[in-house]
């Protein structure tokens, strides 16, 4: 299902591209705690949808650094290829053992705490 992106979405996707752009280098958040600080707890989805547009944004969004609440790599499909978003995380220092990060909880960075 292709879902049409208003003029809500919009402002939607760039709050959360702000949030995303706030992760530091080496962490990595989950599509649901960046739900839960834009104050919509069951949003997870949305900001999924949003980083699956996040590659039209003239700022580089770093997509790669969000993940699902099990510190899976969820999204890697919707990189350019199926290995992009790992080597992104490997370059960052962040280890990926079968598409998951490794100590997710020591690396990962709650925006409700850290914005």
């Amino acid at each position: 299902m292709i879902k049409k992106i208003n003029e809500k979405n919009k402002d939607y996707f760039a709050s959360v591209y702000e949030v995303v752009r706030s992760i530091p280098f080496g962490r990595v958040t989950s599509y649901g705690a960046i739900a839960r600080y834009l104050g919509a707890a069951s949003g997870a989805r949305m900001v999924g949808w949003a980083m699956n547009a996040s590659h039209t944004q003239k700022n580089k969004v770093p997509a790669h650094r969000v993940v699902n609440r099990y510190g899976l790599l969820s999204g890697k499909m919707h990189f350019a290829t199926p290995f992009l978003m790992e080597e992104l995380l490997k370059k960052e220092g962040i280890k990926v053992i079968n598409n998951k990060i490794e100590n997710f909880d020591t690396l990962f960075w709650d925006p409700l705490k850290e914005l």
